[in-house]
């Protein structure tokens, strides 16, 4: 059989195996059953965390009290993009047996690879401060720690669950499993108390709308908080884990898990992101109840709904400040090292990415304008690694049978567009006054 070689790995890439591959000898196609997707699970979850992260608790809440029901449809579209972008990240790590930033450092130029490096950075860092915020923001609602000391105790929190990475990836993805179950758990409850129109959910969920400037401004914070760049990143490392068996049937076989992975793991996040801008819709738009910042809302919810509802809504926040701080320090790893094969401790990135978290604490800035602020930011970053995987994933030298068809590049290049161009309508919105 004629075969190309990876110009990475050493691999051989057969170029003529097809959908045959997924068929036993028997010509029956091979069958999944539940023990093998169990044993797949995880990776999507740890980054499905990034998904329902505080960034997403600030726009949603700013979306459902502001508009209503208006932006649920934002919601599903960016889960769809995220579904599409996962699964593309999860077939480059599991065809090259590389990540994303590692194979860009193959492809690209090493000063073009140190730019897309800064880029990666400073999404990064918005992450980090979004992500730092909502776990100090979730201990100081639940204890009423001083802000500053929740902060210190959120980064001492953080930097135990990322130390259990030592006992293997797995550890990591229970703890995050653990965590997205008790945000899961919290929502529902807040669905259970908030009664929402279940009718205009329906409505507002398959129609878009954008009422006016503001509507767009926070439409762009909800897709940059829905469909994160750093963790498009980090899925492509995530699954190397799992990916002990390299013959071409083993990586279709790996594959088909992980779409099953990302679909359940992703789905859940919608549900949940869904279920913020419904809470916060039927209980603070509908009271006619003004919501600024994330303690307003905590506040506001005893009264109108009791106080399970505000204790619950304090425990997911802080369940999502802990288990998003995790995975973007994972991101960051990959992130550094992929690009431009640095190599900096984890405690030492930590403490640097802690510090503008800290400084707005202590600066008295609002957390829920800088937890919105930055998810915009997340979503002008966002074009750079989409367009980088859709240009890497076309390549058939580099992905093998495995390289995106016409259908795939068209659906890239939309989503890629989508994402441009309502970032350059929020710039003319920003720079015209209107958002």
């Amino acid at each position: 059989m004629e075969s190309e070689k990876s110009l990475l790995d050493g691999v051989m890439l057969p170029k003529h195996i097809g959908i045959e591959s997924c068929i036993n000898t028997e010509g029956n196609i091979a069958k999944i059953t539940i023990k093998q997707v169990v044993k797949f699970l995880g990776p999507a979850f740890v980054v499905s965390v990034a998904y329902i992260d505080p960034g997403n608790f600030a726009t949603n809440i700013s979306g459902g009290s502001k508009f209503n029901y208006s932006l649920i449809w934002v919601i599903l579209w960016s889960n769809l993009m995220a579904v599409f972008l996962q699964t593309m990240s999860a077939k480059l790590g599991i065809a090259t047996g590389h990540n994303l930033p590692e194979m860009c450092a193959n492809v690209f130029s090493k000063p073009t690879n140190w730019v897309f490096w800064i880029i990666a950075e400073v999404g990064a860092m918005a992450t980090d401060l979004a992500e730092f915020l909502g776990g100090t923001l979730g201990i100081y609602l639940l204890f009423h720690i001083p802000m500053i000391y929740a902060g210190l105790l959120t980064g001492v929190l953080t930097y135990i669950i990322c130390y259990m990475e030592k006992y293997g990836q797995k550890t990591v993805e229970v703890i995050i499993a653990v965590l997205v179950a008790v945000i899961s758990i919290s929502y529902t409850i807040e669905l259970f108390l908030a009664k929402p129109d279940w009718t205009q959910v329906g409505i507002h969920t398959l129609v878009p709308m954008l009422p006016n400037g503001e509507a767009v401004y926070i439409a762009v914070g909800m897709l940059g908080a829905t469909v994160m760049p750093h963790v498009i990143y980090l899925h492509s490392q995530l699954v190397q884990y799992r990916g002990k068996d390299l013959s071409i049937e083993g990586k279709l076989k790996h594959l088909r898990m992980e779409k099953i992975d990302v679909a359940i793991a992703m789905n859940i996040a919608f549900i949940i992101n869904a279920a913020m801008v419904i809470v916060s819709a039927s209980v603070f738009y509908t009271n006619g109840v003004p919501v600024g910042t994330i303690e307003q809302a905590h506040k506001s919810l005893e009264p109108l709904l009791g106080s399970l509802s505000s204790g619950v809504f304090g425990i997911a926040l802080l369940a999502s400040g802990l288990s998003s701080s995790a995975v973007g320090t994972l991101a960051g790893q990959t992130i550094m090292k992929g690009f431009v094969n640095l190599s900096i401790p984890v405690n030492i990135r930590r403490l640097i990415t802690m510090m503008p978290a800290l400084i707005i604490i202590l600066l008295g800035i609002n957390p829920m304008n800088a937890l919105v602020l930055s998810q915009v930011v997340l979503c002008f970053i966002l074009p750079f690694p989409v367009i980088q995987m859709l240009i890497i994933a076309k390549r058939k030298d580099l992905m093998g049978i495995f390289a995106n068809k016409g259908l795939i590049r068209i659906l890239g290049i939309i989503i890629a567009m989508i994402i441009i161009v309502l970032n350059a309508v929020l710039l003319y919105l920003t720079f015209t006054g209107q958002a």
